[in-house]
């Protein structure tokens, strides 16, 4: 079975390079501009991804708020879902502060692709 993942990012070159990537990778990607349209997709039950990937910092609802809804089970999908931060908030504290939202795992931008290919790798090997 394939894994579906969904990249949550406002930099369209970031989402086209996640896609691309991941998608060579065998994985069924779906890419949202910002927080608030990735929330309407998991609450319509739109999609059931096995992993999510979302930038911290975008209009509309950010990557924490669209972490926490998902992590109080607001949505249609597994409130258990692993969940990779990508941002450009680099700093030892931005990345406590993101795992203690939640985040599963964290990579800051700039980032290597095939990086964040071992790191979803590991995140769905590991459930």
């Amino acid at each position: 079975m394939t894994a579906t993942i969904v990249a949550v990012d406002d930099d369209e070159t970031i989402r086209r390079l996640l896609e691309h990537r991941l998608g060579r990778e065998g994985y069924d990607v779906h890419t949202f501009e910002d927080g608030q349209a990735a929330a309407e997709a998991f609450a319509a039950g739109e999609l059931h991804p096995d992993l999510v990937l979302t930038d911290v910092m975008m209009p509309r609802m950010d990557g924490k708020r669209l972490l926490r809804r998902l992590r109080n089970g607001e949505f249609r999908i597994d409130p258990e879902t692993p969940v990779i931060m990508l941002t450009s908030r680099g700093r030892e504290e931005d990345v406590l502060d993101g795992f203690e939202s939640g985040a599963d795992d964290y990579v800051a931008k700039p980032f290597s692709p095939t990086e964040v290919v071992v790191r979803v790798r590991r995140q769905l090997n590991g459930r």
